[in-house]
């Protein structure tokens, strides 16, 4: 089968880093890419509890963008296993089932929870983690029946959705009902990751909050906060008016633009009741802000917003892709007693009483019509035509570019 892999050698990489400064397209279009289009063997089923799902939808997301353009953190390289085939946003159907799975059949529409924690390996007893339904923060994601990996889509046992056929153990996997058709599928993963970013620092109703970025993150957050029925003001930094509209399509209050040319710190500011104040030199701090301000880009200008615009005693919530961020001005942390705080995939959640999977609530959510995700799919490509899709997923601006999916 075709599949999109990424292999990582010393050599490669130091030659895609340098070729990639000069032209970002190497990175994508060069013979010595770390990035491939390969003819495959379909993954094999690791043991008894493990499924074949042939995918519909595999989508792109932000964080394998970082990896392809040689972003990511060497921090996290011990829980990787290469070559691994990309993708861990999916919709798909279940094409080969051992006799010992159960609940589960042949042709049942479903998506993953990709993440591969110990129950997914194998491991007895869970760590502390794990038993504590933060499986999120597994201690074991390079142990087990498996090799290393954080993810479905970086571990080169299971595959990924971008390939036609990936195996999850039967515990990842959660079943769809009819009135979540496949668009909304695909998109439960990003969804689920916003959703565990709100349910964990959620806010009260009389709060306002910030959300720093409209991309798809971005736009699932104000989805999750308006499909939780929380009413409080919800104030957007967008870069693009498609991203504008979206943005108050799915329930923002108010929207700035993020622009060199014009002053949106002070219309930030504004919207907050904030004042704005000018060092002797330096770019200007703001003295007041959001109660809660969810970071969805992860670049070094969008950390520095975070953190100037929460309030005194505010909450700033990183759920965007950092890496090693230059010369992060932290004072606002020290002076305004600023609760930072990190916001990794999903686990289990507080909900209705119990305890519930992320990604199981958010397919309730779409399934009860409380959102409706299928808007945020811009484009469908084939896997042959992979350079294309990175491309366009790269420049939103060009190409009004919101989520990109693979059609395997």
């Amino acid at each position: 089968m075709k599949a999109i892999q990424f292999d990582l050698s010393i050599p490669k990489y130091a030659l895609s880093k340098a070729m990639g400064k000069m032209n970002s397209s190497l990175y994508v279009e060069s013979p010595f890419s770390c990035l491939q289009l390969r003819d495959v063997e379909k993954p094999a089923l690791p043991n008894d509890h493990w499924v074949e799902i042939k995918v519909k939808y595999g989508g792109i997301c932000g964080s394998d963008l970082n990896l392809i353009f040689l972003n990511d953190s060497p921090a996290t390289s011990p829980f990787v296993s290469f070559p691994f085939t990309l993708g861990h946003e999916m919709v798909g159907t279940i094409s080969k089932a051992r006799k010992s799975v159960t609940n589960l059949q042949v042709g049942q529409r479903v998506v993953i929870d990709p993440l591969l924690s110990c129950e997914v390996r194998g491991i007895t007893p869970v760590c502390s983690e794990c038993a504590n339904g933060n499986y999120n923060l597994c201690h074991h994601m390079n142990d087990g029946d498996i090799a290393p990996g954080l993810l479905t889509g970086t571990c080169k046992d299971t595959g990924g959705s971008w390939g036609r056929y990936l195996v999850a153990h039967q515990s990842q996997v959660i079943s769809l009902p009819s009135s979540v058709d496949d668009d909304n599928g695909v998109l439960v993963e990003p969804f689920a990751c916003a959703l565990h970013a709100v349910l964990q620092n959620r806010p009260k109703p009389s709060d306002t909050v910030f959300v720093i970025g409209s991309g798809v993150i971005g736009i699932c957050v104000i989805a999750a906060i308006r499909a939780l029925e929380i009413p409080c003001k919800i104030v957007t930094l967008a870069k693009h008016p498609f991203q504008a509209e979206l943005a108050k399509q799915f329930g923002a209050d108010e929207i700035v633009f993020l622009s060199r040319k014009r002053d949106y710190v002070t219309a930030v500011a504004e919207s907050f009741n904030a004042n704005v104040l000018h060092p002797v030199f330096g770019e200007p701090i703001v003295h007041g802000g959001a109660d809660i301000v969810y970071e969805c880009v992860g670049n070094r200008k969008s950390l520095h917003d975070s953190l100037r615009f929460a309030r005194k005693g505010g909450k700033v919530v990183l759920i965007g892709l950092a890496s090693f961020i230059d010369n992060l001005d932290m004072t606002m942390i020290w002076l305004n007693e600023l609760e930072v705080k990190g916001s990794f995939t999903y686990g289990m959640e507080d909900w209705q009483g119990g305890k519930k999977r992320t990604l199981q609530i958010a397919v309730d959510l779409i399934a009860d019509g409380k959102v409706d995700l299928s808007p945020l799919i811009t484009h469908r490509f084939p896997l042959e035509a992979y350079r294309e899709a990175l491309a366009t997923a790269a420049n939103k601006k060009k190409g009004q570019t919101m989520k990109v999916v693979f059609e395997p």
